[in-house]
């Protein structure tokens, strides 16, 4: 780009330089216009003729044309909105650059040059939309230079102003040069690589890129995106752009006007195609070279792999057989890599299972031997409390009626007394070990938890142990029936409150509430009483465990109540804190079978 800049500028410079040669004359007489018909109109026109500049033009200070090298019958005409000529007369110095001029100005300077410079607007692909279908303005290179004479005291004058100008519409002088210097016309399967394009707006007035049927793509135009770019932003574009039917490594730069207006673009491309190639060729080259090595690395991987496996493989066949029961078996491997590092440890576990099997069943056989004692004890007690209830019955009968007789003494009414109070008290023992040690048949039906503790709190006001408590029921209402048998939920409410009832001492409060927790019905019993020791609360459901004072309590009443509710699928669940109080949640399934 920087070079075709200066190709482009240089032709530009060479066009002042003649100008400049021309225009400084040692002294002129007369006036311009009696000038021009001598020796100055010969002179102008041999500089036409043998410099191939376009336009030759003399203009007056007023900036009317004076003479018309290339036209001299037209003369007269006021081209000072020209922008070169504009700027001259200004600064009244040389201004040179590249000016856009009408078709109107074009016909005064030649008809010629005004046919030259129509152009036919072609679609191309990826440029922006227009209307417009020719452009029959013309893009021209000049320079002016102030017309000076010198008077007898040899003062500088400037008498008027010496125009002259190349029109780029399709004039490929400049485009060619820059090819031929730049690129060195090198070309690719017959095309050429580097190429050069003058645009004026987006449109191609100038060019050396290929279009159809192999002719220079003149009246082509830019894609919106270099568009955009470039003639809207302002800015130079450096990368690759889709050049009328070809991807081109590209530079395009504003072209301004003697205003600074950006009018047109200088372009140079190079054709992506020979340079993509080789880069085809290393891709290919790539991919072959990746796919050896994938290959390579996938034997390499499957060998390692099946060397690294097979440890694994012994170590599946070891679990296997300690999942079969064979708790004996070992891995084989003794090696100090990490895979005998882990068979080393997988063994150390195989032997810590196979030492708790061990101890668990050594413990389990205690446990089973253990529970066919109690078995025995609960089938023992069983015979005993049935054998005794009998004797019993017929002791306690025997005392009643002795003590109806009429002729008693107060001494053997007493001691008639302490063999009731205590033959019942045995009879009670009897009936809770009997109780304990039978399994009774479920009579389940539907009932709701609220109503049952509300049917048990009647019953026991009276209690002289509950008379001096305040109950508190706090039920939910969205409570669902409960399948159970109502009758042994009596007997576990019951037992829990009436010893919530003995646990406090003088007067204090029993809090009953039910609720919803998941999938379970929640009655919880909470007493203000003096509460259970924290080392006994793991003992309150042994059978025979009290801690109620001697001839209060068997001992059987919670282990009883808990059978109960585990019967029902349910459990029961206690938290003390010994001076302040006991709660006992017991939970029932919702959905019980």
């Amino acid at each position: 780009m920087n070079s075709a800049r200066d190709i482009y500028n240089n032709s530009i410079d060479q066009i002042e330089q003649v100008l400049k040669a021309v225009s400084i004359r040692r002294r002129i007489s007369y006036p311009l216009e009696q000038e021009v018909k001598g020796d100055l109109g010969k002179v102008l026109q041999n500089i036409y003729n043998n410099s191939g500049i376009d336009m030759l033009t003399l203009v007056g200070t007023d900036g009317r044309v004076i003479y018309r090298a290339h036209n001299p019958q037209q003369k007269g005409d006021d081209i000072s909105e020209i922008s070169i000529i504009k700027k001259v007369l200004e600064e009244w110095k040389p201004a040179k650059g590249t000016m856009v001029v009408s078709q109107e100005i074009l016909q005064n300077e030649s008809e010629e040059l005004a046919k030259r410079a129509i152009i036919k607007i072609e679609d191309t692909p990826k440029s922006r939309s227009i209307t417009k279908k020719f452009e029959n303005r013309g893009f021209i290179i000049a320079s002016a230079v102030p017309f000076v004479s010198f008077d007898n005291e040899n003062n500088e004058k400037i008498l008027g102003f010496l125009m002259g100008g190349y029109l780029i519409n399709n004039h490929f002088e400049i485009v060619d040069k820059i090819k031929s210097e730049v690129f060195q016309d090198q070309s690719y399967e017959g095309e050429d690589i580097g190429t050069a394009t003058i645009f004026f707006d987006d449109l191609r007035i100038s060019t050396n890129v290929k279009g159809t049927n192999d002719q220079r793509a003149t009246g082509s135009r830019m894609s919106s995106e270099v568009y955009d770019h470039v003639i809207n932003d302002g800015k130079i574009w450096d990368d690759r752009a889709f050049v009328v039917n070809n991807w081109y490594i590209t530079s395009y730069e504003p072209i301004r006007d003697p205003d600074n207006k950006i009018i047109g673009s200088l372009y140079v491309g190079l054709l992506e195609e020979p340079y993509k190639q080789p880069q085809k060729v290393i891709i290919v080259f790539f991919i072959i070279m990746l796919s050896i090595t994938a290959i390579a690395s996938l034997f390499l991987l499957f060998f390692y792999t099946k060397k690294l496996l097979k440890p694994m493989d012994n170590i599946i066949a070891m679990s296997k057989k300690i999942i079969a029961g064979d708790l004996t078996a070992r891995c084989s491997i003794h090696s100090s890599c990490d895979m005998g590092i882990l068979c080393k440890t997988i063994n150390q576990m195989a032997e810590a299972i196979e030492q708790r099997e061990k101890e668990l069943q050594r413990v389990t056989q205690r446990q089973i031997f253990q529970s066919e004692k109690l078995a025995s004890i609960g089938r023992l007690s069983a015979g005993i409390a049935h054998e005794i209830n009998n004797p019993l019955t017929g002791v306690l009968t025997f005392a009643h009626l002795l003590k109806q007789k009429k002729n008693n003494s107060e001494e053997d009414v007493n001691d008639l007394d302490v063999i009731i109070r205590e033959t019942t008290r045995v009879r009670e023992i009897v009936k809770g070990l009997l109780d304990f040690a039978r399994q009774t048949p479920f009579k389940k039906e539907h009932f709701n938890i609220n109503d049952i503790l509300h049917q048990i709190l009647k019953l026991i006001k009276n209690q002289k142990e509950i008379r001096k408590i305040v109950i508190e029921e706090n039920y939910s209402k969205n409570i669902p029936d409960c399948y159970c048998d109502k009758n042994q939920l009596q007997q576990v409410f019951l037992n829990i409150i009436l010893n919530a009832g003995e646990a406090i001492p003088n007067t204090g409060t029993i809090t009953l509430t039910t609720s919803i927790k998941q999938d379970h019905i929640v009655i919880t019993i909470k007493d203000t009483g003096c509460g259970i020791k924290k080392e006994n609360l793991n003992k309150i459901f042994d059978p025979f465990y009290t801690t109620k004072p001697v001839n209060k309590g068997t001992g059987l009443g919670l282990s009883i109540s808990y059978g109960i509710i585990q019967q029902h699928g349910g459990n029961i669940e206690c938290g003390s804190e010994e001076g302040k109080g006991t709660t006992f949640n017991v939970f029932l399934p919702i959905k019980n079978d």
